[in-house]
């Protein structure tokens, strides 16, 4: 059982209830960290605006994104938003086996080569923050990105720490009813 009290659907109103009605027609399910954010109405209405953030990215495009999440949650062992985006990957059309392969080696991802390489370079600035190089930066700059995508990307990546610690401090279920 849950440590502290987040708003359920029944209850919710205002700016949760539209995220959680948008998030029930869009997937089917309200995401447990945004049940947890829930605690918290302005930080949900935050993790809500970088959502909408994400979706409509103009270079970070869905599968990278999703991509970048499952390996950061794989790396921390974050179930839910582990299991939550591999569901995506398979959906996606990726199988286990590319999966596996990826989870290995972030560079061997059937994304396209720049979002393989910025793939790595997050999961590497997670993994280990001070092993980036300048090299690093320059390699992704040569695939056309921008000191604003790689800023995002790795945003994105980090933002699965935040997530997973509180999710196991407050000890919120992390079983991802989908799929």
């Amino acid at each position: 059982m849950a440590l502290i009290s987040t708003v359920s659907p029944e209850k919710a109103e205002g700016s949760i209830k539209e995220a959680y009605e948008m998030f029930m027609k869009n997937i089917g399910m309200i995401p447990k960290p945004m049940e947890l954010m829930s605690a918290s109405p302005a930080l949900f209405d935050i993790q809500l605006q970088r959502i909408r953030y994400f979706s409509k990215h103009p270079t970070l495009s869905f599968p990278l994104l999703a991509h970048i999440r499952y390996l950061v949650a794989h790396n921390l062992n974050y179930a839910f938003c582990m299991d939550f985006n591999k569901h995506v990957l398979k959906k996606q059309g990726i199988g286990d086996e590319d999966i596996r392969k990826m989870e290995t080696d972030p560079s061997k991802s059937l994304l396209e080569e720049n979002e393989s390489a910025m793939l790595a370079f997050v999961v590497k600035a997670v993994k280990a923050p001070g092993s980036v190089t300048a090299d690093d930066v320059k390699k992704l700059k040569d695939l056309g990105w921008e000191d604003k995508d790689m800023v995002d990307a790795l945003s994105q990546g980090v933002s699965m720490i935040d997530h997973s610690i509180m999710m196991q401090a407050f000890q919120i279920d992390q079983n991802c009813m989908i799929g």
